[in-house]
C-alpha cells in the first residue's frame, strides 16, 4: 500500500516539545513576528539565533515517543512517504528511513548570502562565517513565515499517487499543508485524521481518530500492519 503521512506539532508535543503556537498567540514566550520571519532575522539576528539555539537544545534533549516509533514500523511494511511540518529530528531517531522536512530542520544551518547548507552546531551566532563563501550570514535552515515550504512538487505527487493519506497532530491552520487532504481526496485517496481534537479542516477527511498520538498512532499502524 502506498501511504503518505503528514505530521505536525501534536506528535512532538508528547515528547515535551512546545506546540507551534499557544492559545495566547505566543510561541515559547516569543511573538512569532519577532523570531520566525525574514524581517525578524534582518532586524535582530542575535535574538533569532538565541531562540533557535534554545529550540535546538530542547529538541536534542527530547526523545521519540510511541507515535514516532509506530511510523518507523509502518515504513518497514508499506511504501511510506513521511512528510513533517516539524523541525526536530525525532522521526529520524525513531528509525524512519526518510523524512521530508517541508519547514526545514533545526539540525541544519544555511547561508543567507549564498544558500550553502551544513550541519548546525549546538550554538549558532550572527557572525558565524559560511563554510563555503565566508560571509557572516549564517541562519537556521528553517522555513519562516513568508518563505516557501520545501519539496512541494514531490509532496503533491506523493499525495496524488497514494492509496491512503493520514494527517497526524496537525491544526489544519497552516497552508499549504492544510490543503493536503483536499488535494488527495480529489484524486480518490482515502484520508484519515489522527488528532487530539478535530482540526479546522476536519471535514476534508473520511475518517477521524481522536486521542493522544502516542496511543492512536500505534493502534492505527497495528490495523495496517497486523501481527
Amino acid at each position: 500500500m502506498r501511504i503518505t503521512v503528514l505530521t505536525g506539532a501534536g506528535i512532538s508535543a508528547e515528547s515535551g516539545l512546545a506546540t507551534f503556537r499557544a492559545s495566547d498567540g505566543l510561541w515559547e514566550n516569543h511573538r512569532i513576528e519577532d523570531v520566525a520571519t525574514p524581517e525578524a532575522f534582518a532586524r535582530d539576528p542575535a535574538l533569532v539565533h538565541q531562540f533557535y539555539n534554545m529550540r535546538r537544545a530542547n529538541a536534542a534533549a527530547a526523545q521519540p515517543n510511541a507515535a514516532h516509533h509506530a511510523l518507523a514500523r509502518l515504513a518497514r511494511h508499506h511504501d511510506l512517504v513521511l512528510v513533517t511540518q516539524n523541525v526536530d529530528d525525532l522521526h529520524e531517531r525513531a528509525g524512519s528511513p526518510e523524512v521530508i522536512h517541508m519547514h526545514g530542520a533545526l539540525d541544519r544551518a544555511r547561508c543567507a548570502a549564498c544558500g550553502h547548507g551544513w550541519p548546525a552546531p549546538a550554538v549558532m551566532l550572527p557572525d558565524d562565517p559560511c563554510p563555503a563563501c565566508a560571509a557572516p550570514a549564517t541562519r537556521p535552515d528553517i522555513v519562516w513565515f513568508g518563505e516557501i515550504p520545501r519539496h512541494m512538487e514531490r509532496i503533491w505527487q506523493a499525495l496524488e499517487e497514494s492509496d491512503l493519506f493520514a494527517a497526524i497532530g496537525t491544526s489544519g491552520n497552516v497552508y499549504p499543508a492544510a490543503g493536503f487532504a483536499q488535494h488527495a481526496g480529489r484524486h480518490g485517496v482515502e484520508c484519515v485524521e489522527l488528532n487530539l481534537e478535530n482540526s479546522v479542516n476536519a471535514l476534508d477527511f473520511d475518517r477521524r481518530i481522536l486521542g493522544p498520538a502516542s496511543r492512536t498512532v500505534p493502534a492505527w499502524v497495528e490495523e495496517l500492519v497486523g501481527g
